[in-house]
């Protein structure tokens, strides 16, 4: 496998980020159309090629080295069942082949091919309810710290209410 790995990071030091801005549901990417014309000269160069198999309901992207037919797989698996507004059940099914090629390659071969959009999103703030004061002021009576710093969800609480458990948790680690 050193022959492939050997390649395929000199492949991944060389390729850019390939981000064409063609527009989705609230987010731009590369189209595959896009993603093969820019990677297709470097797997070149570094004797590396691709193919993307369909096995049923997954997609199976190999990347192979040319000389020594040293490879690696990965199997995406396409969801089923899905509806979506306009298309019949085959539109579904070839839009939802081209979409995973697309991201089953670009995992593959470790491309940025669209803005990371995931490390974006705006985390969710509650406001306290006086049940989860209660709560806070119950752990830190018991001095249970580890649970106080776990949370799902980020809970905004007051000053006041922050301050008194604050005071609770020093009185607790005085004794």
């Amino acid at each position: 496998m050193k022959n492939l790995y050997k390649a395929l990071a000199g492949f991944q030091q060389e390729v850019p980020a390939i981000h064409e801005g063609t527009k989705g549901y609230g987010y731009t990417y590369s189209d595959l159309k896009t993603i093969l014309k820019v990677i297709n000269p470097y797997m070149k160069k570094h004797g590396l090629g691709f193919t993307q198999l369909l096995e049923g309901i997954n997609i199976k992207t190999i990347i192979f080295h040319n000389e020594s037919g040293e490879n690696i797989e990965s199997i995406t698996e396409i969801p089923q069942g899905v509806t979506l507004k306009g298309m019949n059940a085959f539109q579904v099914a070839g839009a939802s082949i081209s979409y995973f090629r697309r991201y089953a390659l670009s995992s593959a071969l470790a491309l940025v091919t669209d803005v990371d959009s995931d490390a974006k999103g705006e985390q969710i703030k509650e406001n306290a309810t006086p049940e989860q004061e209660q709560y806070l002021f119950k752990l830190a009576e018991n001095y249970d710290i580890k649970a106080m710093t776990k949370s799902k969800n980020m809970i905004v609480f007051s000053k006041e209410t922050l301050q008194k458990a604050k005071e609770i948790l020093n009185q607790k680690g005085n004794k």
